[in-house]
């Protein structure tokens, strides 16, 4: 069970609800630590006057803020705790609004909130209940560790997460400061037809538990193999892939190759098959006992017999069954819907596959 990293009250209305917060994620980052090469010798820092190169102690170092051509201002411990936010165990919900009005480049970490002791479960239940009938996620100020945070709290499941955020003054305007999003020339329709036809060759439902760090499982690797002593074989990069001269070009070789991977046939369920009569016993034995061996044939030793001009016409019947099953099934599904004079469109439309929709664009 992790740890709570804070504990307080969560209020809206005159509802308190003693609560805690957990991290909701874990750190799995691979952490190294710095030698001095050819020995176990940890490397150290220290903090140093970078005029005379001297130790500085801890309790002799004070803070500034640099304003830019050599000028700073200088802070103490005191004047800096004068303006830090008031200390307060109290996460108060100011607002419920909807989820989709918020951009996700506001959120910074996520939490868990859960109920801090048996008292508290059943308010807690009721805001999370409340929260998720209402479609909606309330924002909240928090206080931790001397800094002031804009929350999210959100009902996930049967638990509250709680969301850090970045002040609007804090998030970057890509419109205004990213280079080649304006003033360049627009996409063709046909372009973006055909673009529209690769994400939809390439969509799928997220399921989260297909990535994986490859470069951190690559390290884990490494170190394991050289713990046990053996070579380590270095394998030449990849080549970088060439620039981009023909956008069309481009999009057609990207959705051929995504069709050719999401567009295999699926396999049919198989016909009833007609039931066949019983053969005599010397019937069977006939169609199971090997063709006679011919010396200068050309026919090989052990070969099985023809099968007999009965079970040819059987294999025929059993073929017209299958060819006439499947015109069955097409018939089905060419069909329009009842009541719906578009549908027949609208249902060839949504079934054509990515190849098709491609050789139409092109």
């Amino acid at each position: 069970m992790p740890r709570t990293i804070w504990t307080g009250s969560l209020t809206f209305g005159l509802v308190t609800i003693p609560v805690g917060l957990y991290p909701a994620t874990t750190d799995k980052a691979i952490h190294f630590n710095q030698f001095e090469e050819g020995t176990s010798d940890r490397i150290r820092y220290k903090k140093v006057n970078e005029r005379t190169g001297q130790e500085v102690e801890s309790a002799r170092i004070v803070r500034g803020v640099d304003l830019g051509g050599g000028e700073y201002v200088v802070l103490s411990d005191e004047e800096l705790a004068e303006a830090e936010p008031k200390r307060s165990r109290t996460v108060e919900i100011t607002d419920f609004v909807e989820l989709e009005d918020i951009d996700p480049v506001y959120f910074r970490t996520t939490y868990y909130l859960a109920p801090h002791d048996e008292a508290a479960a059943k308010p807690y239940a009721l805001l999370q209940r409340a929260m998720q009938k209402a479609g909606r996620v309330a924002i909240a100020t928090l206080v931790m560790r001397n800094k002031e945070y804009l929350v999210a709290i959100r009902p996930q499941g049967a638990a509250l997460t709680l969301e850090t955020m970045f002040f609007a003054d804090e998030v970057r305007s890509a419109e205004r400061e990213l280079p080649y999003l304006s003033g360049v020339a627009e996409p063709s329709e046909r372009e973006v037809e055909l673009a529209s036809v690769l994400v939809d060759a390439m969509k799928g439902e997220w399921e989260p538990e297909r990535y994986h760090d490859t470069h951190r499982e690559r390290v884990d690797e490494l170190v394991e193999e050289k713990r046990q002593g053996r070579e380590i074989v270095h394998e030449p990069a990849p080549a970088a892939a060439g620039r981009v001269v023909d956008l069309m070009e481009a999009l057609q070789a990207s959705v051929a190759a995504a069709a050719g991977r999401s567009s295999a046939p699926e396999a049919e369920p198989a016909p009833a098959r007609r039931p066949v009569k019983a053969a005599s016993a010397g019937t069977a034995r006939r169609a199971q006992a090997p063709a006679p061996v011919r010396r200068g044939g050309g026919a090989t030793r052990g070969q099985p017999a023809e099968a007999s001009q009965g079970d040819g016409a059987d294999g025929a019947d059993e073929a017209k069954g299958r060819s006439s099953a499947r015109r069955t099934r097409q018939a089905a599904k060419a069909a329009p819907a009842a009541g719906s004079r578009d549908a027949p469109k609208a249902k060839k439309a949504a079934k054509r596959p990515a190849a098709a929709r491609l050789r139409e664009v092109s």
